[in-house]
């Protein structure tokens, strides 16, 4: 996902590599300026707003967004004695986020002794993102984490011919699928309902959401679990796709052009949880405010 994340130039299962005649250091971090206005918050609060917000992008990590600290409401920040280190940028001194009536514990980072070739977050802070209760570009909620500008989602319309078949069953045959292509992903192929057996799918409970495509619905198809899902209501940059349903080549038999899928090394998904006081009912209908 983007740069560092998931098979991105800079995670640790990059599926690419750089074209230079040396080894690459074992972990590059990169850090830019969002060029975004970002808020933070935290209660009835509004705790920070800056247009001055720089992404730092770690590998194996979600992009993570640094505030100025003169962009942060006055005592908001509450020192504690508690520190780490981080293992490229140092110490790091851990604050108090104090708002109205509320408090959390190490809601707020900050590194204190960076090296010199990081000064981009110098008098910066990170909010953790669980620990607030929104962040926003504009007038938007931004949800799971800060956007990554690198990431790309591009849906193309294919006359290629995929099956889905399970324990002898045809579950799908359709000539029109939908690729969508993900940073950092193997293709996905979306199939239409039309040409779908829906009698094979069984719903079932528990949905996660994905801060690019919205709320996702998964269903078993015979004895095995979690084999196909759906963004029954994608957001509007994926809107085509809703409805469809993808399968999961290693639970199911799918087919392209007569060719097995097989699941690409590197393509598990790491969890990051609903974001704190985040609904389904926020999701749902599309981007949360």
């Amino acid at each position: 996902m983007g740069l560092s994340w998931q098979q991105g130039p800079l995670a640790p299962g990059s599926v690419g590599r750089f074209l230079v005649p040396g080894p690459l250091p074992e972990r590059m971090l990169f850090a830019e300026p969002l060029r975004r206005r970002m808020r933070v918050r935290f209660g009835t609060e509004w705790i920070a707003d800056s247009e001055d917000v720089v992404l730092l992008h770690e590998p194996g990590r979600y992009p993570v967004a640094y505030f100025p600290l003169h962009d942060v409401a006055y005592g908001v920040l509450r020192p504690t004695e508690h520190t780490t280190r981080h293992r490229d940028l140092g110490p790091t001194t851990w604050y108090t986020v104090r708002a109205g009536t509320g408090d959390r514990q190490r809601a707020a980072y900050q590194h204190v002794e960076l090296p010199a070739h990081a000064g981009e977050l110098r008098d910066r802070v990170a909010f953790a993102w669980r620990a607030m209760d929104a962040f926003y570009e504009e007038e938007e909620r931004i949800v799971g984490h800060a956007a990554d500008s690198y990431h790309r989602i591009d849906i193309r319309q294919t006359g290629r011919h995929l099956t889905v078949h399970h324990e002898g069953r045809v579950i799908a045959d359709t000539s029109r699928p939908l690729a969508l292509y993900e940073s950092g992903f193997a293709p996905r192929w979306y199939v239409p309902r039309d040409d779908t057996d829906e009698a094979a799918l069984t719903p079932v409970e528990g949905r996660t959401f994905c801060p690019y495509k919205g709320l996702c619905s998964y269903y078993d198809v015979g004895g095995a679990r979690r084999a196909a899902w759906s963004y029954e209501d994608a957001w509007t940059e994926v809107r085509r796709v809703s409805g469809l349903v993808s399968f999961e080549p290693d639970k199911v038999e799918v087919h392209l052009d007569g060719s097995r899928l097989r699941p690409e090394p590197g393509q598990s998904v790491v969890a990051h949880g609903v974001d704190r006081d985040l609904t389904l009912d926020e999701v749902a209908p599309g981007r949360p405010r």
